[in-house]
């Protein structure tokens, strides 16, 4: 569902006051009740929902280049790279395990540590239910949000997707050479909706197109008929869409683009 930005801004800095959320490494049964003042992320009055859930700034280009271009990668320490979190107070805490189980997903395959915001770091990414499932691409500066609206997004497949959003993926569907894997039937698609089909220039980190990436829209997203609107060039009956977790193309990926050991 693709948001009212101008509408999303005033609730978005409404409320300043959060509750520091459980460390990774603790039992996720536990939290921290201690309260604190944190800056808020900011959303750009322009901003625009691009391929369905990817918020994209007017003001960039970060859908026509690789994102490792546009300086939006998550800074590396030593052995491993560290993305500060925080999650809000208004999940119940069965709510905050699902995103943290999801978190540690990254952490047990990848050389991605997610740690708790300490407010020494410029950017950060919060997790807020606001309207819809959606992420920015890449570091953001300033911090950012990761929309993962109660109703409907809090599975591990949604949260891994659109952390790896954050983390500066693009969806499969859309990479560079997706036309040699799959076929786009533009006459199946909503009117309008023709922008989320739009293949940019990504890099691919050497990994074949992967129709088990949790990256990888359904068969027949965005259909306005109930056709297909992706089809499978060796086989169009093929179907897909069924991923619960990352593939380990996905987890190959991020390894290669942050150069993992």
């Amino acid at each position: 569902m693709t948001p009212n930005v101008p509408c999303l801004i005033f609730l978005l800095v409404a409320d300043v006051t959060l509750s520091a959320p459980a460390k990774n490494q603790d039992p996720v049964n536990e939290t921290d009740n201690s309260l604190e003042v944190i800056p808020r992320p900011r959303i750009d009055f322009e901003s625009y929902i691009f391929q369905g859930d990817i918020l994209m700034p007017k003001t960039t280009n970060k859908n026509a280049v690789p994102c490792v271009l546009t300086g939006c990668l998550w800074p590396k320490q030593g052995r491993h790279v560290t993305v500060p979190y925080l999650i809000s107070p208004y999940y119940t805490q069965e709510q905050r395990n699902l995103i943290l189980t999801a978190l540690q997903s990254f952490e047990q395959t990848t050389c991605i540590r997610f740690v708790p915001y300490s407010g020494n770091t410029r950017d950060f990414i919060y997790f807020e239910s606001i309207s819809g499932c959606w992420s920015s691409l890449g570091r953001q500066d300033g911090g950012q949000y990761i929309s993962l609206d109660k109703d409907g997004c809090l599975s591990r497949r949604t949260i891994q997707h659109e952390v790896l959003h954050a983390l500066g993926f693009h969806h499969e569907q859309v990479r560079s050479d997706r036309d040699q894997h799959v076929q786009i039937l533009f006459e199946n698609i909503k009117d309008g909706e023709y922008d989320q089909f739009k293949k940019v220039q990504t890099n691919n980190l050497g990994t074949p197109y992967d129709f088990t990436s949790v990256m990888q829209y359904g068969k027949y997203a965005f259909s306005k008929n109930g056709r297909p609107t992706i089809v499978a060039r060796f086989n169009p009956n093929y179907d897909w869409g069924r991923a619960t977790r990352m593939s380990a193309n996905d987890i190959t990926r991020v390894n290669r683009l942050y150069q993992c050991n």
